[in-house]
Formats: structure tokens, sequence, C-alpha cells
């Protein structure tokens, strides 16, 4: 059973000084009672370790949108400025789809090292070490996950096609 505390707040109380002065049951969405975790602080710390986590993804997921964005921009700018009438060619044009396949290379690599991690820490969140703090039971799905997959798949298909137009 589901109990909540209501509770009293007092002013001068700091957040986790509140008392409860009497238990009364919650139903959850479902209908179904569970049991509160022993503390609030505690869930709302584990709360935010697994949103920070989410917020890492993000920052990962911005980086390598940045790095194989700006590899292929690279790849296709010189390419276009080489076929322009009035411009010499550069003296190694490949130069240019190097320096792209790197920044696309570094922009996936980074994004899968990202993902191990992000899916390492939230397994670890969610195992059951943490299960009364968390009073989740299994894992949520991640709209940025799968984001940073399907971006991953996008790297891999420019990598492959600046590659392949390389030789």
């Amino acid at each position: 059973m589901q109990c909540l505390s209501l509770i009293r707040y007092e002013e001068g109380m700091e957040a986790r000084h509140l008392i409860s002065e009497r238990e009364v049951d919650v139903g959850t969405r479902t209908g179904e009672t569970s049991q509160l975790p022993k503390s609030v602080e505690t869930h709302f710390s584990w709360i935010r370790t697994r949103m920070s986590a989410e917020r890492t993804l993000e920052a990962w997921v911005r980086t390598a949108v940045s790095l194989i964005g700006f590899g292929f921009t690279i790849v296709q700018f010189f390419e276009r400025l080489n076929t322009t009438a009035g411009f010499k060619p550069a003296k190694d044009p490949m130069l240019t789809q190097y320096v792209g396949l790197v920044l696309i290379g570094a922009g996936i690599l980074g994004l899968l090292g990202a993902i191990w991690q992000y899916k390492t820490l939230v397994r670890y969140l969610h195992s059951d070490k943490f299960r009364d703090i968390s009073q989740v039971s299994e894992l949520p799905k991640s709209a940025t996950l799968m984001i940073a997959v399907v971006l991953c798949f996008i790297g891999l298909f420019a990598f492959i096609a600046i590659l392949t137009r390389a030789l």
C-alpha cells in the first residue's frame, strides 16, 4: 500500500525537515498502490542523477551533430568551390575530404561512446541496488537515446557516402 504523508510546512523549515502529521492511502494511475521511498530527498537525488544522464547525452548529441554537419559541409563546400569558374583547384583536393571524414568519424565515435556511457549509467541506476529509491521497475524509453542512435546511422551514411566518392 502506498502511503503519502500529509506535510505540515512551517515558516523557516527546510525541505528536508518537513514533518508528516498523518498517513493517507494514495493510488497510482492504474489503481495500484506501492510504497514511497524511505527518503524523499534520496528519491529526488536519484531523479536528478537520472536527468543529468539525459542532459549529458543531449550535450553529446549536440556535439556530434556539429561535428558530422561541419565535416559534411567542408567536403561539400570545397567540392563545389573546385568546380566553380574562376577558382583554381586546390593542390590536394582529397585533403578536404579527409578532414571531413575525420570530423564525421569523430562525431560518430563520440556519440557511440556517449550512448555506451548513458546505457551503463541508466542500467546501474535501475539496478536492484536502487530499486527502493527509484520506485521504477523497468527501464523507461528515452527519446534522446533514440535520436542518438538515428544520428549515428545518419553519420555513418554520410561517412560511407564521402568515403566511396573519395575512392
